[in-house]
């Protein structure tokens, strides 16, 4: 089974790229800014589709002209919409990003209607009939388990990136297949900061013991860990010129949800994806930024 659903976030993302992150109280002037679509779930489902998944995206948007605009983009991009819900009292999700010269960014999220998408939803959703499941935390943790619990009867696979970083229920993370933290985020799941191959193989040795089947630990310039009971290694990223880092991660999880359809092997599977999150940080924007099969020379 080659489906994808992605089960997660749309936002409008409004982006002002200046020379520093501004100071609390302070004001950076001389930036440009820019408007694009965004949020962590149609980013993701975005990424699969223009890397090769057969991709269907769940979510929930406001009735205004952003979730209408986000709705048309998708469509643009070949990913099924039919189940992008509308919420007639929400609005549609945005997310303020700054981006400095060097690519690190700051961002702060309104979520809007994502905040309304519940397990009810789902039940209108034809689970069964996707290979994997991706998801993120951007949507309510509730309708999250409620996903993983379905998939867990079913016996598919899910995959989770824990973005935002936050805490997780242990019944929640044995039920995954493979969960996708950055360094920031596994650090909030175990409590292990991660700088180098020991600690990183330390902290998804505590996420495989909570019943995860498989770890990718993300750390940006430095690549990608890959742990399961099997075998453990790193993926190291090709060298680049970052300019903006706003959905790298995003791209990866994209990425490797693509890989492991088409049944490639784990190291693989990790070497597409951070070829394709490299290829990401060198552009401006989120979906804008995600690259084409073609572009990885595959």
């Amino acid at each position: 089974m080659k489906k994808i659903i992605v089960i997660g976030s749309a936002n409008t993302d409004m982006v002002v790229k200046c020379a520093t992150l501004p100071f609390p109280g302070e004001t950076v002037l001389g930036g440009t800014f820019f408007m694009n679509a965004g949020g962590k779930g149609a980013n993701q489902a975005v990424a699969a589709a223009r890397l090769g998944g057969e991709v269907t995206f769940v979510a929930k948007v406001g009735n205004d002209i952003f979730g209408r605009q986000t709705v048309a983009d998708l469509q643009k991009e070949n990913i099924d919409t039919e189940f992008v819900f509308t919420d007639e009292q929400s609005p549609s999700g945005v997310a303020l990003i700054i981006v400095n010269h060097e690519g690190e960014n700051c961002i702060a999220v309104a979520p809007g209607a994502n905040a309304c998408l519940q397990p009810a939803d789902i039940e209108k959703v034809s689970l069964h009939e996707a290979g994997i499941i991706l998801m993120q935390l951007e949507i309510p943790v509730t309708t999250i388990s409620a996903v993983v619990n379905k998939a867990r009867l079913n016996r598919q696979r899910i995959i989770l990136n824990p973005a935002p970083a936050m805490l997780l229920p242990d019944e929640l993370i044995s039920g995954l297949f493979l969960i996708t933290p950055n360094e920031t985020e596994v650090a909030f799941l175990t409590g292990i900061t991660v700088t180098d191959t020991i600690s990183a193989s330390k902290a998804a040795g505590i996420l495989l013991d909570k019943g995860v089947q498989n770890v990718i630990i993300t750390q940006g310039r430095q690549g990608a860990y890959f742990k399961n009971k099997e075998e453990a290694f790193t993926i190291p990223a090709p060298t680049v010129n970052a300019i903006d880092t706003t959905a790298a991660g995003d791209t990866f999880s994209g990425a490797v949800t693509v890989a492991l359809t088409e049944n490639m092997n784990w190291q693989k599977a990790v070497q597409f994806a951070v070829d394709a999150a490299a290829v990401s940080v060198t552009r401006l924007g989120a979906q804008a930024s995600v690259p084409y099969r073609s572009e990885l020379g595959l």
